[in-house]
């Protein structure tokens, strides 16, 4: 048997644009000799859908399109993923299925096992478990079908809830040939050597070959990288599909001599293309094609421009300049040398006219008071209109250029610099900035090393520099790993790193502090373990910090 792996990127909800891609895949499928074309996890409406599926007219279309595809599937088998109705009782109204479609019939669903409700996962919101699994034997081969988090468990990797089955367990006694695993396994920087190993383990559970396919593409804050394989009987890897694109490949069961394809592995380059997709997919996916982007001469900007200009191209953005009566020459210098090097666009608009005015406005106001944040704030907020104003008027999308720590910490101005309709490196942590702008560097100067190398700063009083404010980045980002990432206790987190507590608890009081400027916050691309975005949820009212600083109160 032929089996013709399809690593597709859908739009959620576009249901007949989906179809469209999976019935071309399904004609090139055939025409190049493949018996069976497997697709990804709820590839029929896209990953994930959330709420749309509690719309009937949405079910009953995603419906009336996979009966298109049993009218395509002549001499053909296919494996599709889709919602479908429960009609059996239970608790919740459907099921995340794989529909298996042979030569003009639906031949049966298998449906997924354990639904996810950790992390940036809600299906249980939605779908009630599978309960059977089963073999489909096409052709003579012995097929089993299982759908993503059903054989992570099995592997060990499954570590927020303890699932009291194991789907790869009870496959087992069925003997399968083959396992396919339907998946939309979101990036993380730094996983995909995981899935390797997951579908090592289940192929040497079921002794067969394990086909992972797996949704690319990016839907609202969720990246989606691909890398779909194939690991044979032993473990052992036969192909990886590429990352961040569409990609197929055919496995032939008869076929042994295969070489395993390994792909080079660079963290940063892999980071980088994510959130290039990222990108690339939330503007085209919302019809969208220009962005703007304030442009101050600091690191974030400067990588948040260079990823924007790989996403669009240079001729969609425009870098908006706008310098105050705190900007250094060197900021103005080299925002314009980034903007060459990049050719990208540039408008200047200075503040300090908008900024008098506003002190003059306000004066009797504060007469008395002295000058303090708020001035601040001032100058961000009249920078946060003016790109919200050419946003408006030529329908650019501003990106905002927050990164994960500044955010953490609340060190960012609502309504001024976190306005945006996406927040682009908000899951990057300073120092990973840092490192990122190097690797961009590698082959040439893109960012002014002037950029990289100058102390950061906000630029919003005389000679003032992050530091000023805050402990070092370096510091900073090793606590958001520990607590945020890992939940460890603050003792922990101290003891891990050598830093003292009280500048842990320092550091986590600000974290919990600043929730509500974040849930004012552009969407944010999900690249790391633990986001502030999707699948972070936290009250923007609570006391917790206040039980950090209790001596009685030991975690270990």
């Amino acid at each position: 048997m032929k089996i013709a792996l399809y690593q597709i990127n859908p739009i959620i909800g576009d249901l007949k644009g989906n179809f469209e891609k999976i019935a071309n895949c399904v004609e090139k499928g055939r025409a190049d000799g493949a018996d069976l074309c497997l697709f990804p996890e709820l590839s029929l409406c896209g990953y994930p859908p959330q709420d749309l599926v509690l719309h009937r007219h949405f079910i009953d279309r995603m419906e009336f399109y996979l009966q298109k595809l049993v009218s395509l599937s002549k001499g053909i088998t296919i494996v599709v993923g889709t919602v479908r109705r429960n009609l059996g009782g239970g608790e919740k109204p459907f099921y995340n299925s794989a529909a298996v479609i042979d030569d003009g019939k639906i031949l049966g669903y298998q449906d997924k096992w354990l639904l996810p409700t950790y992390d940036v996962f809600t299906e249980a919101r939605y779908f009630e478990p599978g309960r059977h699994t089963q073999i489909f034997e096409i052709k003579g081969v012995r097929i089993g079908i299982l759908i993503c988090e059903d054989i992570w468990k099995h592997a060990g990797y499954v570590t927020e809830t303890a699932y009291s089955r194991d789907p790869v367990e009870a496959l087992k006694k069925n003997n399968p040939d083959i396992l396919l695993n339907l998946t939309a396994s979101p990036y993380q920087y730094q996983k995909p050597h995981i899935r390797i190993k997951v579908c090592a383990r289940s192929a040497k559970t079921l002794e067969c070959p394990v086909i992972y396919c797996c949704q690319v593409g990016a839907n609202d804050q969720l990246i989606f990288d691909g890398m779909s394989l194939v690991v044979g009987r032993d473990g052992h890897l036969i192909h990886q599909c590429k990352g961040f694109e569409e990609d197929s490949f055919i496995f032939d069961m008869k076929k042994e001599d295969y070489h395993a394809q390994y792909l080079s592995y660079q963290s940063f380059d892999n980071l980088r293309y994510a959130l290039q997709l990222g990108i690339k997919d939330y503007f085209y996916k919302s019809g969208f094609q220009k962005a703007c982007i304030g442009l101050s001469g600091g690191i974030d900007c400067a990588v948040v421009a260079t990823l924007a200009a790989g996403a669009l191209g240079a001729e969609n953005v425009l870098g908006i300049m706008m310098p105050s009566r705190y900007s250094s020459e060197g900021s103005v210098s080299d925002a314009k040398e980034l903007a060459k090097n990049l050719g990208i666009k540039t408008l200047e608009i200075g503040i300090e006219k908008p900024f008098k005015a506003f002190l003059e406005t306000l004066e009797e106001t504060f007469k008395g008071e002295k000058e303090n944040v708020t001035e601040e704030n001032l100058q961000a907020r009249i920078r946060g209109t003016i790109l919200m104003a050419i946003s408006n008027k030529f329908g650019h999308i501003v990106l905002s250029t927050g990164n994960k720590s500044e955010i953490a910490l609340g060190y960012c101005t609502l309504y001024g610099d976190m306005c945006g309709g996406l927040g682009v490196i908000a899951d990057v942590a300073k120092t990973q900035v840092y490192n990122l702008a190097r690797w961009m560097n590698r082959e040439k100067e893109i960012i002014p090393q002037a950029t990289i190398d100058k102390p950061p700063s906000a630029e919003l009083r005389p000679n003032q520099i992050d530091l000023d404010t805050l402990p070092d980045y370096g510091i900073i980002d090793v606590i958001l790993e520990g607590y945020v990432e890992d939940y460890l206790p603050v003792e922990q987190v101290a003891a891990r790193y050598g830093i003292p507590i009280d500048i842990v608890i320092s550091i986590v009081t600000k974290i919990h502090g600043s929730e509500y400027k974040r849930q004012q916050s552009a969407p944010i691309l999900r690249v790391s373990k633990k986001s502030f975005g999707a699948g972070r949820k936290y009250p923007i009212v609570n006391n917790w910090p206040a039980h950090l600083k209790d001596s009685a109160f030991k975690t270990f």
